[in-house]
């Protein structure tokens, strides 16, 4: 299946000079959609995975319906400040400025085997720090996984000591 003629372009969004990769249409239509979570399924049944890891927010919509296919816990990666329990968290830098992405304590084991999805990996800031976040719980990063990767961006190669996986790649 042809994704990429239900990603939608918005030019100049969410600043001048910058073109968003939508993937609302992916959403709306089931078959798409269904489509994009098997795909991951059959990439990930063998994996021994524990628990998904969904980074907010886009990362949520997959990374539950994946986990709950795959029969494994599903754990939130939020910006700072979401959660409302104890947190661990790691502070990443941004091209001006950091940010820092959290999860609750209780959220992974250390023995747990882990998968990190989102819906886009850009320059891999965001990430590389869920990767650095999962370890810092003594857990195994078992891969990263995307439905969309914007290559020219780079985040690919941040991302070079994991496993990667997109659906589909732009260059």
């Amino acid at each position: 299946m042809d994704l990429k003629q239900y990603i939608r372009d918005i030019p100049d969004f969410p600043k001048p000079g910058i073109v968003f990769k939508d993937i609302t249409p992916l959403l709306l239509t089931p078959k798409v959609f269904s489509h994009i979570v098997q795909t991951f399924v059959d990439r990930y049944k063998n994996s021994r995975l524990d628990k998904i890891v969904g980074i907010e927010s886009r990362g949520f919509l997959f990374g539950a319906v994946l986990a709950e296919r795959l029969s494994v816990g599903f754990a939130l990666a939020r910006k700072k400040g979401k959660l409302p329990y104890k947190t661990r968290e790691v502070t990443y830098e941004l091209e001006y400025g950091t940010d820092t992405i959290e999860m609750h304590v209780d959220a992974l084991n250390p023995e747990d085997r882990v998968l990190i999805i989102d819906d886009l990996l850009a320059t891999g800031g965001t990430a590389l720090a869920a990767a650095q976040l999962v370890e810092k719980f003594g857990a195994t990063v078992v891969g990263l996984s995307f439905v969309v990767q914007l290559g020219a961006l780079g985040g690919a190669n941040r991302l070079k000591n994991y496993e990667i996986f997109s659906q589909v790649v732009y260059n």
